[in-house]
Formats: C-alpha cells, structure tokens, sequence
C-alpha cells in the first residue's frame, strides 16, 4: 500500500525532476508543456525501483491535470504533488501508516510546512467539516483512489482556469456531500520551498473575485456567509490593497458571476432535454 505521488507541473524537461522533490514510490507527472507524448518508465532509486507514468499535454489548467493524473493512477493510495514541494525522507511510511490506522478514513490531509504555516493547524488528529476543509491546500490530500473515482476537480477552478484558485477546496467539499471522511493528521510529510508563487499575485480585484466565484461554487446558499467571514477573518492581510468594504463587493461579483454561468448550464441542459 505505498502511496502513488500524482504531481502537477508546467514545461519539464523530462521526468528527473522528480528527483529534486524526493520521490521514491510509484508517480504519474502530468507535465503541461507544447509537446504531446506520454511513456511508462522504471526508474532507479535509493529505496529500489518505481514506476513513472510521465505525461506530457498541450491542455492547460491545474485542476484538469489533477484529474488527468488520477484518471492514470493505479495505486491503492494517491498524493497530490506540487512542483515546489520536497518530500521527508519517511513520508511513504508517515502515510501508509496513516491509512492503516484509519482504515475508514476515505481521505487523510497531512501537514506539509510552508512559508505561511509553519505548524500543523490541529495540534491532534481529528475528522474534518466543511469549515475545516477550507484551511487545506492540494498536496496534503491523500486519498483511496476507489473512495474518489466518482469525484473531479471542478476545471473552473485552479491555477490557468478562470478562477484561479480554490480548487482543493471545491473538491474536498464533494467529497464531504458524498458522505466521505476525511481525517487530519497533524504528521509532516513534506515541506515547500520558499519560491515565488506562480498563481498569487496579491490581495488585488481578480483574487476576491475568484474568492467569491469559489465560495459560490461550494455552496451558493451559504456562500454569504463564507464570503463575510473571510473579510472579516483575514482584513489585516489585504488591508494594505483594499477596504473590507470592496473586498466584500469584488466576492459578491465574483459570485454573481459564477451564478450567472451556472444558470446559463442549467438552462442550456434543460432545453437539450
């Protein structure tokens, strides 16, 4: 039961990078590049042997290659991965643990330290909800991939979509709606290198816009709610962009468009009835 590494990634030259990111289970790269190819390779190292699946696609987007990536794994236990993520050296034994600890577990989030969090955010292990999940971002998610074959990364969202982030949420938001447990394990599987980030570009119109079209995503009835208590919850970090009030009216916007394109599906659907 090793954990199968599902990592995202933009214009690699092939599929050594994995090494810089201390991978050594079984992986899938879903490399978005100019080129179109995809092979099966073993590679050597230090724990022994593992299975490549590299990709590499014209499509863009970060939730599309999420979903790629899982469409092509095979093993029992998957790991969203990052390219600026570096793992422990233990962590395939940290998560396999895990899961055989919770084996009711459909879904385990494991710490991974990062520039802005640099401590687990629950001291102990416990079940998350739909207010917990909002606090995790993509690679700490591990999965059974059998729990989730009926569960996709919504491509409206993410890195390249047209809401460019939220995507993780959104996902860990249908799984709680199709009744799966999620469990938090306060265990440190990784951490991310101290790089730039490629999607944040600071507290401007476009990020509450996107905001707002996420929380309209995850629940347009409460999205209200969660908009309020987001610029109320972080004002002290956009405070130097914009006033709580605007912040407040760009969610709103963000929401009404997503609304708006949502309607316009259902009406399109309908009428092909």
């Amino acid at each position: 039961m090793e954990p199968e590494v599902l990592l995202s990634a933009m214009y690699l030259e092939n599929e050594n990078y994995i090494d810089t990111l201390n991978i050594h289970t079984d992986c899938v790269v879903i490399n978005q590049c100019d080129r179109e190819e995809s092979r099966k390779v073993i590679r050597e190292c230090e724990k022994g042997k593992i299975n490549v699946t590299y990709v590499e696609t014209m499509e863009r987007g970060l939730s599309r290659s999420r979903n790629e990536a899982i469409a092509r794994a095979s093993g029992d236990i998957c790991i969203l991965c990052d390219n600026d993520v570096e793992y422990v050296e233990d962590y395939d034994l940290i998560i396999r643990n895990a899961f055989l600890e919770y084996q009711d577990a459909d879904i385990i989030v494991f710490f991974i330290k990062r520039p802005e969090r640099g401590q687990p955010i629950f001291e102990k292990p416990r079940r998350m909800g739909y207010l917990s999940v909002l606090k995790i971002f993509s690679p700490e998610i591990a999965f059974r991939r059998d729990s989730v074959k009926d569960i996709v990364f919504n491509e409206m969202f993410g890195a390249g979509a047209k809401y460019y982030m939220g995507e993780e949420n959104l996902f860990l938001y249908e799984c709680l709606k199709k009744h799966k447990k999620i469990i938090y394990v306060p265990e440190m599987i990784a951490k991310v290198r101290n790089e730039k980030s490629t999607w944040f570009k600071g507290y401007d119109r476009e990020f509450f816009i996107s905001r707002g079209a996420n929380y309209a995503a995850m629940s347009r009835y409460f999205s209200w709610v969660l908009i309020l208590q987001f610029a109320l919850r972080k004002r002290r970090l956009y405070a130097k962009n914009m006033g709580m009030r605007e912040a407040v009216s760009e969610m709103f916007r963000g929401r009404r468009e997503y609304c708006l394109v949502m309607r316009s599906k259902e009406n399109e659907d309908f009428s092909r009835r």
